[in-house]
């Protein structure tokens, strides 16, 4: 199991990362409304390892069969190595190429919420707010890790629960 869930989280976690990298000099161009869409996309087409993962270690492992509960298990360990990518390499970049980012973002958000007719007062606190949110996140390292896991965690889940319910075979009695 071993191998399968390193090699295929791996994988994962080396297009998660390769596409950070391609996309990381276009940022400005992408833009954050756009960026949603192709940040993703990549998550789904990385966390399609989870699949391939367990089917992987159904086939040539397992004898063919699998339970739902170590298909869970197959899928969430590559979905954790997958996501520790992700957050390792966010902590690379983060400080060193886009230190800016969270001051960018809260631009975006104030000019996206003038445009939806928001109030001087909404501005203001919808502005102390991601302030603060900033300074949290700054704050600590282990903060940073934390809110960059909750990114990929959700697609993570998902991928994990249908693989294993797609993929779980129960061994059948044998009927003479």
């Amino acid at each position: 199991m071993k191998k399968i869930v390193l090699t295929y989280g791996f994988i994962g976690g080396g297009l998660l990362v390769a596409m950070m990298l391609l996309t990381l000099p276009f940022h400005d161009r992408i833009g954050f409304d756009r960026g949603i869409y192709v940040g993703y996309t990549t998550m789904v087409l990385a966390f399609m390892m989870v699949y391939f993962g367990v089917v992987s270690y159904r086939d040539n492992v397992a004898g063919g069969t699998i339970t739902f509960g170590r298909a869970f298990k197959v899928g969430l360990l590559i979905s954790l190595i997958t996501m520790a990518c992700y957050v390792a390499a966010w902590q690379v970049i983060y400080p060193v190429f886009m230190s800016d980012y969270l001051d960018k973002y809260t631009v975006h958000m104030l000019e996206q919420a003038k445009l939806a007719g928001a109030t001087a007062e909404q501005l203001a606190a919808q502005e102390k707010e991601m302030r603060e949110f900033g300074e949290l996140y700054q704050s600590s390292p282990l903060i940073q890790v934390a809110f960059t896991l909750l990114e990929p965690l959700p697609v993570a889940v998902v991928f994990t629960l249908v693989t294993a319910g797609i993929t779980s075979r129960k061994r059948q009695a044998v009927r003479a």
